[in-house]
């Protein structure tokens, strides 16, 4: 099936900020996970799929002094990331494919944010060995993500958990709509399955911490 991640995101960029804090229960839980998970003394962070640069916001409070490497492959995302964070000499701009495109190297943290799980799960085990090879040694990587049900049944109970929570939020009808069409770009992964793919590409102590239903928080890290 053909992959039209890029398409979809470059058409709701300029709604996808006012949308997500509707549609994502629990982000706050997961932020401060991500955060408790990566290096204290960080100083070179890598936002994966960076977006539009919520996710690095969120970075910079917490690592005031560190360098931080934004990467996504939609222009239209990225420029809402630069209209923000721009004025920031310490954060480098990369639009580029993840999966096959050239990371940063040497780096003590790897945060992704709802992006990996656009990937098929042939580029997802393949991501795996080159974020482990780009991490120093001590570095980690931390996924806060969509997951699939490992069933089919407690994948439909999980996207009836997600309406409930969106609607109980305030979401409106229009940005639950909005975010199904996304959704079907989504190539959504058991968590089993990813923690797996992490610790065959070196990721020492590769654990879920955090999990409510299809969210979760991953990490592992590199020896």
């Amino acid at each position: 099936m053909q992959n039209l991640t890029r398409e979809v995101f470059d058409a709701t960029a300029s709604r996808y900020d006012l949308d997500r804090s509707k549609l994502v229960p629990g982000t706050d839980r997961m932020h401060r996970w991500l955060i408790t998970l990566l290096p204290a003394n960080a100083a070179q962070i890598c936002d994966l799929g960076a977006g539009s640069g919520l996710l690095s916001i969120v970075l910079r409070e917490h690592f005031p002094t560190a360098h931080i490497h934004l990467i996504d492959f939609s222009a239209p995302m990225l420029a809402l990331a630069k209209q923000r964070l721009a004025d920031d000499p310490h954060i480098t701009f990369t639009q580029a494919d993840y999966v096959t495109g050239e990371l940063p190297t040497n780096l003590d943290g790897i945060a992704s944010s709802f992006s990996i799980h656009h990937l098929d799960d042939a580029d997802k085990r393949r991501l795996m060995p080159r974020l482990y090879a780009a991490l120093k040694p001590g570095g980690v990587f931390v996924n806060m993500d969509h997951v699939a049900g490992p069933t089919a049944e407690l994948e439909a109970r999980y996207q009836d958990a997600w309406l409930q929570q969106c609607r109980a939020l305030g979401a409106t009808e229009q940005q639950i709509t909005d975010s199904l069409y996304r959704q079907r770009e989504d190539r959504r992964t058991p968590l089993e399955t990813q923690l797996q793919w992490m610790r065959e590409a070196g990721f020492k102590d590769a654990d879920c911490w955090y999990k409510e239903a299809g969210f979760a928080v991953l990490a592992g890290s590199r020896t």
